[in-house]
């Protein structure tokens, strides 16, 4: 493989971002089935059961995680098309994705201090990718 055809380490931390926000429904999917059965899961029950907490959780970290990848997504490909890429947006690229990692496992576990840091160290790690956007 030439280097031309490699990935950056930019596009690489964006590819297992959604990675990341591809797999990390399937817990809290298969929680609110074995919660409510294989039907209301399916369907919208008027009065569904409980989910475990921890599911409940994981539900809100995917959806921050889904709100946070599009900006991430499009910080990125600008930089990556505009020949900016450079270390400090592959810095950036990979502070976003391991504090979004543990950002997830944070909020399922519910330790509050570490998710809202981890939540900030995401929003870091995109503000370093525009920095080099806007020539900071």
């Amino acid at each position: 493989m030439t280097t031309e055809m490699m990935l950056t380490t930019d596009l690489t931390m964006l590819t297992w971002s959604a990675v990341l926000c591809a797999l990390i429904w399937v817990p809290y999917i298969l929680a609110r089935i074995a919660a409510w059965g294989m039907l209301d899961a399916m369907g919208y029950p008027d009065a569904p059961p409980a989910v475990p907490a921890w599911s409940a959780r994981m539900q809100k970290a995917h959806l921050n995680l889904v709100e946070n990848l599009a900006p991430f997504a499009i910080l990125v490909l600008v930089a990556h098309v505009a020949g900016l890429a450079n270390e400090t947006t592959a810095l950036g690229a990979q502070v976003f994705f391991w504090a979004r990692v543990v950002h997830a496992v944070a909020y399922v576990f519910g330790i509050p201090f570490v998710r809202t840091f981890s939540f900030a160290a995401s929003l870091v790690g995109m503000a370093m990718i525009f920095g080099v956007i806007i020539g900071l």
